[in-house]
């Protein structure tokens, strides 16, 4: 059994819920598009287009799609409007299946091998960061792991403050020398403290600070040599969460971020709040890095792994 076997992939109902703003703009939308129409025209594309891209899921991508409807219209002849639903979540679906990338495997060597495992979470103030770490924990102590976290954003007490809340809440140990501490010293003393207790996975709160990049590289590259001595091959998960319900501007975080540090896993949060979950395709289709998390509610398992399939098909039904 891989060691994120027990997230959820199948939670139907609380995806539907959670999607519900989103799904309703979507299909109010496209059912306005097609009023009136027997076939799909230029016009019908042209508000397909803009659909898709007031969606938040992404100029470029809403260009491929579109691009490819256009293909299957050519071939086919005639399109009815009646079936415009069902092609386009079809070629949505195709075009984020092409990417081998988008699916986060859990049964690489390194990992099924790891102990500790190391998640190292980075992100902006206010995207949900800590309440994720705080899901992420719960899911895995519920597992049957043990968990340990590091509080290694000291830039600010609030930070460590409610990190600290969450372990007591969740029932988990934390490691954590309070604000304006060196961040790769307590990722150090929370690497040695998980070994001494033989800790399953290990959990590392970071600063994310993008008004100065250059500080933000360096500070994270310290953190992960300190922990690479500790735990060799460590983090082995370096983990972006981004606010969705920020639409086009989480799209752009995760850019910066991936040019900041080695993101190698996404987690894309609120989405149960919002209209804008349109980007979570997008960023599936131009992201050279997978989203692996989506959070669609407010209790601790609402933060599930990520099934694009389940996803667009979701986001398709009434």
């Amino acid at each position: 059994m891989g060691l994120f076997d027990f997230f959820s992939r199948s939670k139907k109902e609380t995806l539907d819920q959670g999607l519900e703003k989103t799904k309703q703009s979507f299909l109010d939308k496209i059912k306005r598009a097609v009023l009136g129409k027997s076939s799909v025209d230029d016009e019908v594309l042209d508000n397909l287009e803009e659909i898709l891209i007031t969606s938040d899921v992404g100029v470029e991508t809403t260009l491929k799609i579109i691009k490819r409807i256009q293909e299957r219209i050519a071939k086919d002849k005639v399109l009815n409007t009646d079936e415009i639903q069902r092609i386009l979540k079809e070629e949505i679906i195709s075009l984020l299946a092409e990417n081998p990338l988008k699916e986060f495997s859990s049964e690489r060597t390194d990992i099924a091998d790891a102990k500790p495992y190391v998640i190292m979470v980075v992100g902006v103030n206010g995207v949900g960061k800590t309440t994720s770490i705080g899901k992420l924990a719960y899911q895995f102590k519920k597992a049957g792991k043990k968990v340990v976290l590091g509080a290694s954003d000291t830039f600010r007490a609030a930070a460590v403050d409610q990190l600290i809340i969450w372990a007591e809440r969740v029932g988990v140990p934390i490691v954590q020398q309070g604000m304006n501490a060196d961040p790769a010293s307590v990722a150090f003393d929370t690497l040695q403290s998980a070994k001494s207790q033989g800790a399953d996975v290990v959990i590392i709160d970071t600063a994310g600070r993008l008004h100065n990049k250059i500080n933000l590289m360096n500070e994270l590259s310290k953190i992960k040599n300190v922990m690479g001595k500790v735990v060799p091959g460590a983090p082995h998960e370096i983990l972006l969460v981004i606010d969705g319900s920020t639409g086009q501007n989480a799209f752009e975080q995760a850019k910066q971020f991936s040019q900041a540090t080695e993101i190698n896993a996404l987690a894309v949060t609120k989405l149960d709040g919002t209209a804008k979950g349109g980007v979570v395709i997008g960023i599936s289709d131009q992201m050279n890095i997978p989203v692996k998390y989506i959070g669609v509610g407010e209790k601790m398992e609402d933060l599930q792994l990520f099934d694009r399939n389940l996803f667009v098909e979701s986001l398709f039904s009434d």
